[in-house]
């Protein structure tokens, strides 16, 4: 995790008409500019002299609805900058307790909903296993998907509450399935783009896992959990 108190300046960079990723550090946050308004997936790790919002006032005039992925700290750093955040139902506790928000500024958002910022058309998919109310996006126009933690070139973080590599599996699988709706994964961590042949990466490397084939390695930090690599997929346990 980077220094809280020495975190470089938010960056802005074009991935495409009106997509811009916004790297923070150690995660990136990613910004959609529609006809009708903007759509902002998640909200950094936040911070002190920093803000996202004139970031993003620098790249659109257009309203922004700001999406969390999950309630992680470091997709939520920002989100007081926002009057309205939408997340899964199953996140909004979390999220509320280590903001100290009331229920009122967040938004549920369902599974298989859908959100149309003019021109552009987002599904959202709930993708539970790295936290209960993960989601993905799935922009139909762009073939992209959105994908959080869930589907990452670096191991996943499935350890502590919440997590559950069973329910992780089973949404990696539903995401497979989906592979002909989406040419490129924009993950929040690691190397960007990714091809979806990441997800049966993943898949192949939970099922050694729970066989018991993989051997625990020491992660490269010191963390609470061991690390487990199988093809170029892993997660941290």
């Amino acid at each position: 995790m980077p220094d809280m108190m020495n975190l470089q300046p938010l960056k802005a960079v074009p991935m495409g008409e009106n997509t811009y990723v916004i790297e923070d550090n150690m995660v990136r946050c990613f910004l959609f500019v529609g006809t009708k308004h903007a759509l902002l997936v998640d909200a950094g790790f936040g911070g002190e002299g920093r803000s996202l919002m004139e970031l993003v006032r620098t790249l659109t005039d257009k309203s922004v609805e700001l999406v969390i992925t999950h309630a992680d700290p470091d997709h939520i750093g920002f989100a007081g900058e926002f009057d309205t955040v939408y997340m899964h139902e199953s996140e909004i506790a979390r999220y509320t307790a280590m903001e100290g928000r009331n229920d009122e500024s967040v938004v549920p958002l369902a599974a298989d909903c859908a959100i149309d910022i003019g021109g552009r058309y987002f599904e959202v998919l709930h993708v539970p296993g790295h936290t209960p109310g993960s989601i993905a996006l799935l922009d139909c126009e762009g073939r992209i998907l959105i994908a959080g933690d869930s589907v990452s070139g670096m191991p996943v973080f499935m350890f502590g509450e919440g997590r559950d590599i069973h329910a992780f599996m089973e949404s990696m699988k539903m995401l497979s399935g989906m592979k002909e709706a989406f040419d490129a994964i924009y993950p929040s961590h690691g190397p960007i783009p990714l091809p979806p042949e990441q997800i049966d990466k993943q898949i192949e490397a939970a099922e050694m896992y729970l066989a018991g084939k993989l051997t625990p390695q020491e992660p490269p930090f010191p963390m609470p959990a061991k690390m487990y690599v199988h093809g170029g997929a892993g997660f941290y346990i």
